[in-house]
């Protein structure tokens, strides 16, 4: 970090960082000395807006000319909010599989989350190392690697998807099948790790060309409105929203099954989840059982003509209601897809 700091020029360094990567950010600061001009660990998910104005007044205040965030989605995510607003360069070190330090995407919660898209937010540098890894708590490695499992599915048919992105995404999918449940179960073991990483960039990267489409539409909507955390609710949605979408991209989905090495995508999805004991509830992270049909109403509205399948308000309540009572996710109109060869 002191090196690619020095080739951007930034030599005052505002640091965010979450509470639990207070240790390594100590270890940077140390390393830095006086180039360390302020540091945050006021980190949140969903960005509040107040916590975005708060940082922004601290990287102006302190004069600082670059960012450096270490930790999950959420502090990435902080560093990207401040990074818009006053167009200093960011440099982002993440310790789970959210893969945001791959994308241009960003979000702000107020009354609701709000996302957009901004060159400034991309981060100029991501620096992987597993070993930063290694003290992620089971249920984080589960959802965070859900979640870049998510950018997968939806890099592949979501409005920008090309045969590059698809590449990547298939690829990502495929690596994080087979290290996810290694990592979550074998923290020491730094290949899966290593692998885990690699496969949220490959999520990180392809889903910041193609887009989001229902799933992360769905997210972000639940999320920042009851406050439900981002990672399980990636994992509680997914095989529901695959499934939803499977009839209307069969071959798009079909790729997911093969990728993962599981003739049925989404209950492929369910299986992995339940192996690494991600929740499989809405009800369970929180989500009052009243707040589903706005969610499905809003959910239309919000998506528009991202989504492969064009969702109406019965279908969508439905599944949210499948989401909620943690139920199956209904695979009767999703293919089988032969296991692959060899």
């Amino acid at each position: 970090m002191p090196a690619e700091l020095e080739s951007l020029g930034v030599v005052r360094v505002l640091i965010i960082a979450t509470g639990s990567a207070k240790p390594f950010a100590d270890q940077l600061a140390d390393r830095l000395g006086d180039r360390v001009v302020a540091r945050t660990h006021e980190v949140r998910q969903h960005v509040p807006e107040a916590l975005a104005a708060e940082a922004t007044v601290l990287a102006r205040d302190s004069a600082a000319d670059g960012l450096v965030s270490i930790g999950g989605g959420s502090a990435t995510g902080l560093g990207k909010a401040v990074a818009v607003d006053t167009g200093l360069p960011l440099l982002a070190v993440p310790t789970t599989y959210a893969g945001s330090e791959a994308t241009p995407v960003y979000g702000v919660t107020g009354a609701s989350k709000r996302t957009g898209r901004d060159p400034r937010a991309l981060p100029r540098v991501a620096v992987y190392d597993p070993e930063l890894t290694v003290t992620m708590p089971a249920h984080v490695t589960a959802t965070s690697g859900l979640n870049a499992l998510a950018h997968c599915v939806e890099a592949l048919y979501a409005p920008g998807a090309n045969p590059v992105t698809a590449l990547a995404a298939e690829e990502g999918a495929r690596v994080l099948a087979r290290a996810l449940p290694r990592a979550t179960w074998n923290p020491l073991e730094l290949a899966d790790r290593e692998d885990a990483l690699y496969a949220a960039y490959l999520a990180g990267a392809a889903f910041a060309v193609a887009g989001g489409a229902l799933h992360h539409t769905l997210c972000h909507l639940l999320g920042g409105t009851w406050g439900l955390g981002h990672g399980e609710t990636h994992a509680v949605l997914l095989p529901h929203v695959t499934a939803y979408n499977a009839v209307a991209v069969p071959e798009e989905v079909g790729r997911v099954a093969r990728a993962m090495g599981v003739s049925v995508a989404a209950q492929g999805i369910w299986d992995l989840a339940r192996t690494v004991d991600a929740p499989s509830s809405l009800a369970g992270l929180g989500m009052p059982e009243s707040g589903l049909d706005e969610a499905a109403r809003r959910g239309v509205a919000a998506v528009g003509d991202r989504n492969p399948r064009a969702p109406d308000v019965a279908s969508l309540r439905r599944l949210l209601d499948d989401a909620f009572h943690g139920r199956p996710p209904r695979c009767g109109s999703e293919p089988a897809w032969p296991e692959p060869s060899g």
